[in-house]
């Protein structure tokens, strides 16, 4: 009888739409109802979270061990920390992954378009084919892409003070950087819908430091495989506007946080907002956590999962 009694309890539950997997989270923005919203969404490490260009690079692997550890459903792999693109490492990570019930759910990689040189522009749009080729071999939906920027400042702390803004190479103009951006994805959304592999825009300084440049590439193709990667961390100014405008056509959430102050700066982040925002949207997909501070690694990310089960109001564990 008490088998039958459970059982009933799981099946009422599941027409009504109230069972999640373990560490999902369900916003209930209007509600103290313990019971889920429609609202669901899962979060995820990246794996920048753990390496940030120094000279050791974390393994991976590494990064999928503490995914599991504390409980969170996938990792965002930055290309530049996999040790190698051979097929035998390619198989043992998705090995490793399956077998601790991670998924691989995204390749972070880099690429920049805006190059008057044609063979410049070239080399990124088969550097571009590549990492799609990688990600089905991988099983990642989404691969992260970005526009690229002029490269007119010296460094990365002087782009910062120019709040992101910098001067077009002499003799160009921004709409030739567009141009050029459009024109190289044109050579790339083909290959990415062929492999299944979903490319995901993110607003990532030059052409995509805003959402009306976000929207600018992602608008002039008419392609469900071209769609737009958040990183809350990425707007220096109008945040919650320019995510409002990003929302519906996101994909894959990059969810930056700073404890022990930020590596590059600090942004002090409204979740409940970016969540409610998300919820506007429809948006059910990953939240990955993305670590950008001085404070040990696996305390911070221990505390920014925390954080954000506390900010979505209907999880508890």
């Amino acid at each position: 009888m008490q088998r039958r009694s459970f059982l009933k309890k799981i099946s009422a539950g599941a027409a009504g739409g109230t069972l999640l997997p373990a560490g999902a989270l369900a916003l209930n923005r209007d509600s103290d109802s313990p019971y889920p919203s429609p609202f669901h969404v899962k979060l995820g490490i990246s794996s920048y979270s753990y390496w940030h260009f120094d000279p050791e690079r974390t393994p991976i692997r590494y990064v999928i061990d503490e995914a599991a550890r504390l409980g969170v459903f996938g990792v965002d792999i930055l290309h530049r920390q996999m040790e190698s693109e051979e097929p035998s490492y390619i198989r043992e990570l998705k090995r490793h992954a399956l077998t601790l019930g991670v998924d691989l759910n995204c390749l972070s990689t880099h690429q920049d378009f805006v190059n008057p040189d044609p063979d410049e522009r070239q080399k990124s749009i088969d550097d571009t084919i590549r990492f799609i080729r990688l990600a089905h071999d991988l099983g990642t939906p989404c691969i992260r892409i970005s526009a690229g920027r002029w490269g007119t400042t010296d460094t990365f702390a002087e782009l910062m003070e120019r709040g992101g803004i910098e001067p077009p190479i002499e003799g160009y103009t921004e709409d030739d950087a567009f141009d050029w951006c459009i024109e190289s994805l044109e050579k790339c959304v083909p290959v990415a819908e062929e492999h299944g592999v979903i490319l995901g825009l993110e607003n990532h300084w030059g052409m995509t430091r805003t959402a009306e440049g976000v929207l600018r590439i992602m608008n002039a193709f008419d392609s469900p495989w071209l769609r737009v990667l958040l990183d809350t961390g990425n707007f220096l100014e109008r945040k919650y506007e320019q995510m409002e405008m990003l929302a519906p056509y996101t994909v894959f959430v990059q969810a930056k946080t700073y404890y022990g102050g930020g590596r590059f700066y600090d942004l002090d982040l409204d979740y409940k907002r970016i969540a409610n925002i998300l919820y506007d949207a429809g948006y059910k997909g990953y939240i990955s956590i993305e670590f950008e501070g001085h404070a040990p690694s696996e305390e911070a990310v221990e505390n920014s999962i925390t954080m954000l089960r506390e900010t979505f109001s209907g999880y508890s564990s």
